[in-house]
């Protein structure tokens, strides 16, 4: 494990409260008095395009947003393909703008590269200025409609449409703002959402999810309800062939990920009736090191696994249909209303 990891995955237990005992009750005291100053600067952002004084720039076309409240992965992409591939069935011209997090410069990140193999006419214009990246869709790819990926903070550019997801195995953040939780800002900033999804929610018995929807009920009353799972849909390997899910049923496999919230993924590889012998973290986006590619097949061949098993935005950046003589699947997934 890297330095790195170790260091992702300590600062998780402790924000959770999983990691006991005094070190770790003295670190979270240190976290929250470092976590104020963000807090106060994240409700003063907010405070200030709520009331105008840091004006919003609205579209010549309708604007739909896409984003978390929680840092880490709450099943965005799925959402963002979805609903691009609605409104293509529509007959609308639609481009998802993003601001290419971690992209290197003049290349897409994972998650652009991801939904660019599966959305192969609907165009994706990273920009770290939005705004602009969304003109340029409209005039000159003369888009009709903006998905604005992980939008929900950028307030500079109006939307008609503010979608939140909720992961269900961590929806309010530890209720504590970065970095002593996982908040990007104050749960208070969930009234700006119009509709709020709980993503992943089969992952929870209904009980748990009615108390998630009662306590967004409290934080935004004016947002509508919704509930959704990531139901996974076929093998993709690097190459784009596809397979059966059915191709690895019963057999031995591992899998690894880069993800912020990996649960999601391991619950996945679990319903589809594989045998998992051994699962391997890394952080959020991370990038795939020659080194790691080594570790992992090493760690592969070592564990006599039929295949190893990735996310498509894991596959992606590493290009590879097999570690050594082991084949590498990515196992694609699709939101299922």
């Amino acid at each position: 494990m890297t330095k790195k990891r170790a260091a992702s995955f300590f600062w998780r237990d402790v924000v959770s409260g999983r990691r006991r005992g005094l070190s770790a009750a003295l670190m979270r005291t240190a976290l929250r008095l470092a976590e104020a100053p963000y807090t106060l600067a994240m409700s003063w952002r907010n405070r200030r395009y709520d009331l105008g004084i840091v004006p919003t720039t609205r579209l010549s076309v309708p604007v739909v947003s896409v984003g978390n409240i929680t840092l880490g992965g709450t099943g965005k992409t799925p959402l963002v393909q979805w609903i691009a591939r609605w409104y293509r069935r529509h007959q609308v011209r639609v481009a998802i703008v993003s601001r290419g997090y971690r992209a290197e410069q003049g290349a897409l990140n994972d998650e652009a590269r991801e939904l660019e193999q599966k959305l192969l006419d609907v165009p994706h214009l990273q920009n770290p200025h939005r705004l602009a990246g969304a003109q340029i869709a409209i005039e000159e790819l003369h888009s009709q409609l903006i998905v604005l990926d992980d939008g929900f903070q950028h307030r500079r550019l109006a939307r008609d449409l503010d979608i939140v997801l909720l992961d269900a195995l961590e929806p309010f953040g530890f209720d504590h703002v970065f970095p002593r939780g996982t908040l990007r800002e104050p749960l208070a900033g969930l009234r700006r959402a119009e509709v709020i999804i709980l993503s992943r929610a089969d992952m929870l018995e209904s009980s748990q999810c009615e108390a998630i929807r009662r306590r967004v009920e409290d934080l935004a009353p004016q947002a509508a309800w919704a509930q959704a799972q990531h139901a996974p849909k076929d093998l993709i390997s690097a190459a784009g062939g596809r397979a059966p899910l059915d191709l690895l049923h019963g057999q031995p496999v591992a899998a690894f990920c880069g993800l912020g919230n990996p649960a999601g993924f391991r619950h996945t590889i679990v319903s589809c009736a594989y045998r998992l012998v051994d699962f391997c973290e890394f952080p959020d986006h991370h990038s795939y090191t020659r080194a790691n590619i080594e570790d992992l097949t090493a760690w592969a061949e070592h564990l006599n696994v039929s295949a190893v098993l990735c996310t498509h935005k894991d596959l992606v950046k590493i290009g590879l249909d097999q570690l050594g003589q082991i084949p590498l699947w990515a196992i694609g997934v699709e939101i299922d209303k």
